[in-house]
């Protein structure tokens, strides 16, 4: 969870048939094939990528659904309706621009007794995750926790925890919960005797604790694959065993990194083979290695990474968070975020990813949303988007672009869109109903609220959140940047402008927003997609590609090399669609909304500029 390693420190658009284009001829409307959505294609780990059933990099963008699954208001869902969960789902793809979640799931209410699993539980958590396939996302479960349990906690506590059932705390002879002096939730992981005492327990498999949720868990992914469709299981990718797992205490001479290799790894291993059993055997289980693994505090460090797991390969997916823990704590890091400012950290996961053979995905990140350190969010979380588009900062992007790196997947936390209007009994007490932000532990990181109306709203600058990104690329992806131009306040933030090199390139971006993928094309038939932001409505997005160069894609065809096409899943949202038809060639694609009605002549120099930038640098 977010402030956990900071605070143990201080602290839709209707297509138009208006169309200018130049080098593509104008297409009739026709409906993108079904192949071309996940719905009739499950993703694989290859090559270090996710890899979809047409061979095409598919890149995962999208939220964690949600904090509230933390909380008993909803008996540990993440929605109180279907209904809400369709709502969520919707307005995650329309305004959010995600096709991926990370859906919260609680073992104490799949497991509320012990070996009895509530079928009752799984049922509605399976509906609610079918509204996100509905939706044309993809779903990866997590069995989440923070501080083990929320029954380490009593009702007058300053805190509380989730994840485990209250029949295995009970099984422990656990002393009574104290942090002792503790300003902040997450120094109970390190300083509160009950957790570390707990956690040391479930590691150890005392009480066969362990066993017990394995077993739960093979029950539970049985139940999922069970009840939904065949084409709807191609939807689910994978599954996150444990959240931010943490040793509790370490055995005598243990390190951070031998704990990885003797407790958490061999776990991984079991949770691995459930999966199989479950009828999982073709996704990936996405292990995080030790919580404070990739902390940017020096002092918090930790050797590990899952360094000892050999390669992990197509079986498993190497998962981690990220958080400024300098930023979060208020005086670790004074002023904002700016460019490249994670470009070392992030740098750390995909090295790391690819060390293990496998790919990575970044499944929490975000900042604080309200509190003294909210006013860094907006470049904060900038310069997170930034470092998973690229390894290189913008000042250095346009110079080196073959030094980008492969764009990373993420998940932020969080859309809750029950933000500011929870109902929370912290603990079970009458006296302490939590209704602010996330109603948990004082947090405040939902990208979205609702109106009183049930409008759901964004409460992030939609710039910065509805992103242009390459969410299927048909070969290697070589490069990729996006400028958001979002704002912090009034002001604009550009990090990466088009250098003065390229005059007509620079002039048809102008204050606008832009991205450029570079690629190298594969052997098969399915196009490049990038998602297209809200921002950039069909009929006013400018596309320049050595495929042609076009204002105002066209609608979808196979013979239309530059076009637009919607999303699956009905809502609303759009994809532009770039389709080569060769093998091995290097392909770039410039994507902005900063022109209007741009001249021939004009996207003509613009696509020369490029094509020899490209050909200098690749």
């Amino acid at each position: 969870m977010p402030n956990i390693r900071a605070r143990l420190l201080v602290v839709l658009v209707v297509l138009s048939g208006l169309l200018t284009v130049v080098g593509v001829s104008p297409a009739s409307a026709a409906t993108v094939p079904d192949s071309l959505s996940f719905d009739g294609t499950a993703l694989t780990v290859s090559g270090g990528h996710f890899i979809d059933g047409n061979g095409r990099e598919v890149v995962l963008r999208g939220y964690n659904v949600s904090g509230e699954t933390k909380l008993e208001e909803n008996s540990g869902l993440p929605f109180a309706s279907v209904a809400d969960a369709k709502k969520s789902a919707t307005a995650l793809r329309a305004l959010g621009g995600g096709n991926s979640v990370r859906f919260l799931l609680s073992w104490a209410h799949a497991e509320p007794a012990q070996g009895q699993v509530d079928s009752a539980y799984l049922a509605a958590a399976t509906d609610q995750i079918r509204a996100f396939l509905d939706a044309g996302i993809r779903v990866y479960p997590d069995f989440h926790q923070d501080l083990y349990s929320r029954y380490l906690f009593n009702s007058g506590s300053w805190y509380t925890g989730d994840g485990a059932p209250e029949w295995a705390v009970e099984l422990g002879d656990y002393p009574q919960e104290s942090c002792g002096i503790c300003l902040f939730w997450g120094q109970n992981i390190t300083q509160n005797g009950a957790v570390t005492a707990a956690q040391y327990d479930f590691w150890h498999n005392a009480y066969g604790l362990q066993d017990a949720f394995l077993a739960t868990a093979q029950k539970t992914m049985t139940y999922i694959r069970q009840n939904l469709s065949t084409e709807e299981f191609t939807g689910i990718v994978g599954f996150d065993p444990y959240n931010e797992p943490y040793a509790g205490t370490y055995d005598s001479g243990q390190t951070s990194r031998t704990w990885e290799q003797n407790l958490l790894w061999p776990f991984y291993q079991k949770f691995r083979a459930r999966m199989d059993a479950a009828g999982w055997q073709d996704k990936p289980a996405f292990v995080e290695p030790n919580l404070f693994w990739n902390a940017n505090i020096d002092s918090q460090k930790q050797e590990g990474g899952l360094l000892d797991a050999g390669t992990l390969g197509s079986r498993y997916v190497f998962n981690t968070h990220f958080y400024d823990q300098k930023a979060i704590s208020g005086i670790l890091m004074w002023g904002n975020a700016s460019d490249g400012q994670y470009s070392t950290n992030f740098g750390t996961i995909r090295d790391r990813a690819s060390a293990a053979g496998t790919t990575a995905v970044v499944s929490e990140f975000g900042h604080p949303l309200s509190g003294t350190v909210a006013g860094k969010a907006p470049t904060v979380d900038k310069a997170m988007y930034q470092a998973l588009d690229s390894r290189l900062p913008g000042s250095g992007w346009w110079s080196n672009p073959s030094a980008s790196g492969p764009v990373l997947s993420g998940n932020q936390w969080q859309w809750d869109i029950y933000n500011g209007r929870h109902h929370e009994l912290m603990n079970d007490n009458p006296d302490k109903v939590q209704t602010s932000g996330d109603a948990w532990n004082d947090e405040d990181l939902s990208a979205v609220n609702m109106t009183d109306s049930g409008t759901v709203t964004l409460r992030q600058d939609a710039r910065l959140l509805d992103r242009l990104y390459p969410s299927a690329t048909a070969g290697t992806t070589l490069a990729f940047t996006y400028e958001d131009r979002s704002r912090d306040g009034s002001t604009t933030l550009t990090w990466n402008p088009v250098p003065s090199s390229l005059p007509n390139v620079s002039q048809l971006v102008g204050s606008g927003q832009y991205g450029l993928l570079v690629w190298r094309s594969g052997s098969g038939s399915a196009p490049t997609e990038l998602h297209l932001p809200a921002s950039f409505p069909t009929a006013t997005t400018t596309v320049v590609s050595d495929l042609g160069t076009v204002y105002g894609p066209p609608s979808y065809t196979a013979s239309t090399p530059v076009a637009a096409a919607v999303e699956p899943g009905g809502t609303g949202s759009r994809r532009l669609l770039l389709t080569d038809s060769d093998s091995g060639v290097l392909h770039y694609a410039l994507v902005t909304n900063g022109a209007t009605s741009p001249s021939a002549s004009l996207l003509s120099a613009a696509k020369s500029e490029l094509a020899a930038w490209a050909a200098a640098h690749f």
